[in-house]
């Protein structure tokens, strides 16, 4: 079975744990709050801007053999470049203070993420960083245009506070379909497995993530 395949069959328990968060089902049903929305928008930022850093930490650890992975990697890279900015423009547009947002500290959940990540590039092996790729990607185009638009009927916020949300949802479309070229290029059982195991973890990190918000908004519910 090719990588991307084994991906989707593998990790479905770990995706149907994050898909049950009930934050993503109150995004559904209209019972999400300005407070809720600009939460998950602070947990965004802060993790989404280690993306460029972790990436390059990726190419670093890459060698020669993997060059083609490397400008993989350089084509993430160019893509992903501030999009951290545009969480924050959207944080403002829904209301809440973007520069408390910036330098706000990230929930434990969050960080924990993120420095799984840095973790698992430097001490296990740095392609499993692609099991969080697949995570984040993935989740975009199950839920990102869907819930921007439930979110936006809900709290009546302006299209401008969907820029994160909806790009990501269109963008990542585009990316999965590169990915899953890309990672059907890697035939190494042992690798497989590695970013197989990844995935699986990054979903349950994931999911703490969004399972946290409401109890410890990182930002007020705006007045």
């Amino acid at each position: 079975m090719k990588l991307y395949d084994r991906l989707i069959n593998e990790t479905a328990a770990e995706k149907d744990y994050l898909m049950s968060s009930p934050i993503i089902k109150k995004c559904f049903t209209g019972d999400i709050t300005n407070g809720d929305y600009i939460g998950f928008l602070s947990q965004a930022f802060h993790h989404v801007k280690h993306t460029v850093p972790l990436l390059m930490a990726v190419g670093t650890r890459l060698t020669d053999s993997q060059e083609w992975l490397r400008e993989a990697v350089a084509k993430y890279i160019e893509e992903e470049i501030g999009h951290q900015e545009w969480i924050l423009n959207d944080i403002a547009a829904a209301g809440g203070d973007k520069e408390q947002a910036r330098h706000s500290q990230p929930a434990f959940e969050t960080e924990l993420m993120v420095a799984y990540a840095y973790d698992y590039i430097n001490r296990t092996n740095p392609l499993g960083f692609f099991g969080m790729v697949h995570v984040l990607e993935g989740t975009s185009i199950a839920v990102a245009d869907n819930a921007a638009s439930a979110i936006q009927s809900a709290l009546g916020l302006p299209a401008s506070a969907f820029s994160y949300l909806r790009s990501h949802g269109s963008i990542d479309i585009e990316h999965v379909k590169f990915f899953e070229q890309l990672m059907n290029k890697i035939e190494d059982k042992d690798t497989q497995d590695i970013i197989v195991n990844s995935a699986k973890k990054f979903y349950r990190l994931y999911a703490d993530i969004f399972r946290n918000l409401g109890k410890d908004l990182t930002l007020k519910e705006a007045a």
